[in-house]
């Protein structure tokens, strides 16, 4: 079959992967000239299979008003006059009950552990992929004691879910990584996950392009879409439009991230798919510097740290404000402000690469993927700030519904009925 799909970032090119893969004859369309041009550019850098609980949780609505109030939230909500923005927030309002939150988190693992596998069998497929990909292990260090009896509490039900976790002093801490030795009396301990890994994501998607170039994938590169419409031959099928004509296809598959709602609405397909815009800092590693060799998330200040390479990655900040890509400058200020406290041989270097992206989030924090109602119209969507970790999941589960019927039990849990 020929399969157009739509969108040229790590949930597009992951499926590209798995369709060819699978025998059919694939085309990527994006409107940038670049792979990994939006929010597959600059993520955080981890492939974190284990910590993917949802945003919506049961302690969120205590937060509100911190939300709405404090420029130095690390989530911030912006109201806007969209009757989308409000349907989203009422929907992850809806979705914040400790049930709910441990059913999403129980499937988005189930997920993100299939994703791994498959990540893995990629690279052993495939060496000659370069992407700063290393099995590095991840470290939430708490600075509060609450925090950290909390974060005790949820070690059985993680294990329970496969999870190999465990809790850490502040002494083991920095034992296990130096570079924190300095903001050891501000913590109270940290949670290691020794299977979790790191990797550049916009290198991976311009490493896999070339490897799904040699095998026959084509790239219409730099190439808007002006619409989706039906076929005037049959109502029940789609066809995708760019510069006035229709680019021929058996299957379109939607992956555009964000963009995903906004192009879907008018054949009258809604999926709650809203931006949160995160933003993220690029260090250059000076020599001799004490930087982390394992990736770090502090949990207080909800921002990720990962090494790539000769790189540290700095990221966090979730805005629900619309669809601009401005940067905000106190925004940018606030996380390297976090990044010179945690790292200041790092944030001193000299300058950082910033990077603003809308990651595409669902209320309850699942991805779309699956059927519309049109017979040849298939969803990737709505990863939120996972994409890069549930991305090769993802790209199977579809693949499955595209063909070979694999995984039917957890391909059902993330249809667009659910």
């Amino acid at each position: 079959m020929r399969i157009v799909i739509v969108g040229a970032g790590v949930i597009g090119l992951s499926s590209a992967y798995f369709l060819n893969r699978s025998g059919h004859d694939v085309t990527v369309v994006d409107r940038h000239p670049n792979v990994a041009a939006e929010t597959s550019a600059g993520n955080g850098g981890q492939l974190s299979y284990s910590y993917v609980a949802p945003l919506a949780g049961p302690g969120i609505v205590s937060k509100l008003p911190r939300w709405l109030t404090r420029p130095d939230s690390p989530v911030r909500l912006r109201p806007r006059l969209s009757i989308e923005q409000w349907r989203w927030c009422i929907a992850f309002l809806s979705a914040c009950t400790r049930r709910r939150s441990d059913l999403t988190t129980r499937q988005l693992i189930a997920l993100s552990f299939l994703s791994r596998t498959l990540m893995h069998e990629l690279i052993a497929a495939q060496p000659t992929l370069d992407f700063d990909f290393v099995r590095s292990g991840k470290l939430v260090v708490h600075r509060d004691a609450q925090a950290m009896h909390s974060a005790r509490q949820l070690l059985d039900f993680q294990r329970s879910l496969g999870c190999e976790q465990h809790a850490l002093s502040p002494d083991q801490c920095v034992e296990l990584e130096p570079a924190l030795a300095h903001v050891k009396p501000l913590l109270a301990g940290g949670i290691h996950t020794p299977s979790e890994d790191t990797a550049d994501c916009r290198r991976f998607c311009e490493s896999l392009s070339t490897v799904l170039r040699a095998q026959g994938v084509q790239f219409l590169m730099d190439t808007p879409i002006d619409a989706l419409s039906t076929r005037r031959t049959a109502g029940d099928e789609v066809e995708v439009w760019s510069r006035g004509a229709s680019i021929a296809a058996d299957h379109i598959v939607i992956a555009s991230g964000a963009c995903a709602a906004p192009l879907l609405k008018p054949l009258g397909v809604r999926v709650p798919v809203y931006p949160l815009k995160g933003y993220s800092l690029t260090f250059d590693l000076p020599p001799h510097s004490a930087t982390p060799q394992i990736s770090i998330t502090d949990f207080s200040r909800k921002v990720v740290y990962a090494r790539l390479g000769e790189r540290l990655r700095a990221a966090g900040i979730a805005d629900i404000e619309g669809y601009s890509l401005e940067a905000d400058a106190a925004r940018v200020a606030m996380l390297r402000a976090e990044a010179a406290a945690l790292f200041p041989d790092t944030a001193r270097a000299g300058h950082a690469r910033a990077w603003v992206g809308l990651r595409p989030a669902t209320p309850r924090g699942t991805p779309i993927v699956g059927p519309t109602r049109y017979r040849n119209l298939w969803l990737n969507v709505g990863h939120g700030a996972l994409g890069f970790t549930l991305a090769m999941g993802s790209a199977a589960l579809l693949s499955g519904w595209l063909g070979s019927g694999e995984r039917a039990e957890l391909r059902d849990l993330f249809a667009p009925s659910h």
